[in-house]
């Protein structure tokens, strides 16, 4: 059987720094043509990043996409890379009309680059449009089967939601006689889904009669994180190798494939009307024996959430050109959780924290605030906000809910006023289970530009504080949260005496009821079936219902779960629908 060496470039494209995109394509092209690389491919519109929205609608985004391709292609040859084929994705335009689409509508398209010209261009054939995908509003589909041919081996190719849906390009590549399909992907990150992503790429494998090679990119786009994971699996199900999560590297394979025949010709019509093109690369057929390779060890639950939150906070402060971030640190356990992330994304000298306590914040919980930087080194200060809240009261007379808020809205408008002065991107604190119920205050603790747990349910807080202390011990380091920060009831400390539990179920059972209710769909009626008690129930289905207005004011965050609050969750604000 034929051999080819095929590179994966594991690679994070910045959505909309087109030249950026271009330069690390050659750069990791050139990494793989070292390793002996016969094929290389990059994830799903790598040119462009991913997703780029409303962008694709822009026709000079999409002529400079084009256009780069082109530039890119001369690039490669220029530099002595033009004997290495290259799979890349970019905004590619229609040629033609489509019912309801004029011709030259965008398109979600990968191109092969080889000798320097663009030898084959081909367009997304599914399109998603569930979740956070919006691609029927973007572009047009695709209805051919690109099949290159090199050393022997015809490879089919595919972008990502092609093998999420039955028949398609995996049923045409088995039909086609394909010795090889790879996929090109930008699949989010959500919690699970390295599970599901081997079983669907086994399962496409089997079907395809072929290995498949699934890559995928890593980073993040606002509330979106790429992971990574990127896997070759054999026809019958079995990894062959793996990447590791949420880090750019350079997969590098030896594959045995079945020899490409002659019994299919360009412009065959395949299943689902898809048009097989085959492309003529060259290259003699080699024979390698196949290394065993040691797939990248898996990441516990409570790592691969870590490691994206670590992922997309990073990026969202990077990416949109800030150093620094600027928290305001309790001695509670989200901020403190928060901070830690922080310190792990950008390390502690990027980090500084604020202590505003008012006349109710404890002593253990200064305290507590006061050690977590001294465990991190991050940079703290302490403001009080007793001289501002005294004068807002001499003024108004404020009491109950307004004076609780109101300390809440001086510390929001401290932490914007330091960050205007000092030039810190602010993260705001709030976790998924306060956003559900609607306990945040507008313009107080919803205040930032960066929501890091914002997808993190409570229960989920402690587990991922305890976690990381844990691993701070395995490695022979400071737990960067104090103890008492984990253990001590939850509590806004906004009155004399407050926990959370005044005014919410436990969270145990309040996130389990949100899950329910929120990421599962489930009614009322359906949760309270389950065994629940139908006033709790009640209770929180109408909070999560009337503080829709508030999430939609709150900064975006990563996306874990498999239905974070933004993009994924789309209810109307107002809205008299309230039998869940």
């Amino acid at each position: 059987m034929p051999t080819l060496r095929l590179a994966l470039s594991q690679t994070d494209p910045w959505v909309g720094d087109i030249a950026r995109n271009c330069d690390e394509v050659v750069r990791w092209t050139r990494r793989a043509a070292e390793a002996g690389a016969q094929l290389v491919a990059f994830p799903e519109m790598a040119v462009t990043g991913y997703p780029v929205e409303d962008l694709s609608l822009r026709s000079s985004f999409v002529e400079a996409s084009r256009a780069a391709l082109v530039e890119l292609a001369a690039r490669l040859a220029a530099e002595g890379l033009g004997e290495l084929p290259v799979v890349v994705g970019y905004l590619g335009r229609s040629e033609r009309a489509r019912p309801g689409r004029p011709a030259g509508s965008p398109q979600n398209c990968a191109a092969v680059l080889h000798r320097g010209e663009v030898v084959n261009r081909f367009a997304k054939h599914y399109l998603p449009n569930y979740g956070v995908f919006d691609e029927h509003r973007y572009f047009v589909p695709g209805d051919q089967l690109s099949v290159l041919r090199l050393h022997g081996v015809d490879v089919a190719l595919a972008i990502c939601e092609d093998i999420w849906q039955d028949g398609g390009r995996v049923s045409a590549a088995r039909e086609a006689g394909a010795g090889l399909l790879l996929v090109i992907n930008g699949s989010p990150y959500e919690r699970n889904k390295d599970d599901a992503r081997l079983e669907l790429v086994q399962r496409r494998a089997a079907e395809a009669d072929c290995p498949l090679a699934y890559l995928n990119m890593v980073g993040a786009q606002d509330e979106l994180v790429f992971d990574g994971d990127s896997l070759v699996v054999g026809a019958g199900g079995e990894v062959i190798a793996r990447a590791p999560q949420f880090e750019e590297t350079l997969l590098v394979v030896d594959l045995d494939l079945r020899a490409a025949s002659a019994n299919h010709v360009d412009g065959l019509l395949l299943v689902d009307g898809l048009q097989l093109v085959r492309t003529e690369l060259g290259g003699e057929p080699e024979q390698r024996e196949q290394p065993v390779y040691e797939p990248a060890p898996r990441l516990s639950d409570e790592a691969e959430i870590y490691g994206a939150l670590v992922e997309g906070t990073r990026a969202y402060v990077r990416k949109n050109g800030f150093r620094s971030v600027l928290i305001g640190l309790s001695g509670g356990i989200d901020s403190a959780l928060v901070a830690a992330i922080a310190v792990d994304a950008l390390g502690a000298e990027n980090v500084h924290c604020v202590s505003m306590p008012s006349r109710y914040s404890s002593q253990h919980s200064r305290d507590d605030a006061a050690e977590l930087a001294e465990r991190t080194g991050l940079n703290f200060r302490t403001v009080s906000i007793a001289p501002m809240f005294d004068a807002y009261m001499d003024a108004l007379g404020l009491t109950g809910l307004a004076e609780e808020n109101l300390q809440s809205r001086l510390r929001g408008t401290l932490l914007m006023a330091i960050s205007n002065q000092e030039g810190h991107i602010v993260l705001a604190p709030g976790n998924k289970s306060e956003l559900a119920v609607g306990y945040s205050t507008l313009y107080g603790d919803s205040v930032g530009a960066y929501g890091p747990i914002k997808d993190v349910y409570k229960s989920l807080v402690f587990r991922l504080a305890a976690w990381r202390n844990e691993l701070a011990e395995e490695r022979g380091e400071v737990p960067p949260i104090p103890a008492n920060t984990i253990s001590k009831p939850p509590s806004a400390e906004l009155r004399p005496d407050q926990v959370d539990t005044d005014s919410l179920p436990d969270y145990d059972l309040l996130d389990t009821v949100l899950d329910l209710y929120v990421e599962g769909d489930l009614g009322r009626d359906a949760i309270v079936a389950q065994g629940f008690d139908p006033a709790v129930v009640d209770r929180i289905v109408r909070l999560v219902d009337t503080a829709e207005y508030k999430r939609r004011q709150y900064p975006p965050g990563p996306k874990i779960s498999r239905k974070g609050f933004g993009r994924d969750r789309r209810l109307p604000i107002t809205n008299r629908w309230r039998q869940g």
